[in-house]
């Protein structure tokens, strides 16, 4: 019985952020990132500085979706390692989008402050889509399939919350057509004209 306790709290103590065991836990990025985060700044070298971020201003928008993500993730704020949370601004110009993707290590929170946005995830059964304007907040569950779209007359803005420090993204658009997997290949399994697939390859840079 010993033994089953003693292995039980290792396995737990292996799976538990270095945050949760230390209260906090500012990221060390000199050490390798593990499952549990990454290993700790010494406590005594910590200063309020490193628990303030004050990058989240409108990024560029000039690019292919016209649109921008300024982050704050663990990466860019280390003060969020083995926290759980993290943060994001996004900023849409007119006509721009956030194409379909996913984020397979977070639930996402949307936060309107300027213009509008339609917005929207799928289930294999449902679609559930709303036009969010100032004031309001959407949730995109974890893992789900979502999008947003400037659907305003003017750049439209949002601050975004994840529950992970590194929530990650795969990009629908960039999966699809900025590798190097036969055009063919593609085309037949979207089915997609294959012109239109090379077309698409050629503007993400993507090859074959």
């Amino acid at each position: 019985m010993n033994t089953i306790y003693i292995l039980f709290l290792f396995t737990f103590l292996s799976t538990t952020s270095y945050a949760s065991v230390n209260d906090l836990c500012v990221a060390d990025f000199k050490g390798p990132s593990t499952p549990s985060g990454y290993h700790c700044m010494p406590l005594a070298n910590l200063t309020s500085d490193d628990f303030v971020f004050h990058g989240l201003v409108a990024g560029n928008t000039t690019n292919s979706f016209n649109a921008a993500l300024t982050s704050a993730f663990v990466t860019d704020f280390p003060a969020l390692n083995g926290l759980g949370v993290s943060a994001a601004r996004l900023d849409i110009a007119k006509g721009g989008s956030i194409p379909m993707h996913t984020h397979p290590g977070a639930t996402e929170l949307l936060m309107m402050v300027k213009g509008k946005i339609t917005a929207g995830f799928m289930t294999p059964t449902a679609l559930y889509s709303k036009t969010v304007k100032p004031g309001d907040i959407m949730v995109f569950p974890q893992g789900m399939l979502h999008f947003q779209v400037n659907s305003g007359v003017g750049t439209a803005n949002a601050f975004l919350a994840f529950s992970s420090e590194n929530p990650g993204a795969q990009l629908l658009d960039l999966l699809l057509f900025a590798n190097g997997l036969d055009s063919d290949i593609v085309a037949k399994t979207t089915f997609l004209d294959l012109a239109q697939v090379k077309k698409l390859k050629a503007r993400f840079n993507g090859k074959n």
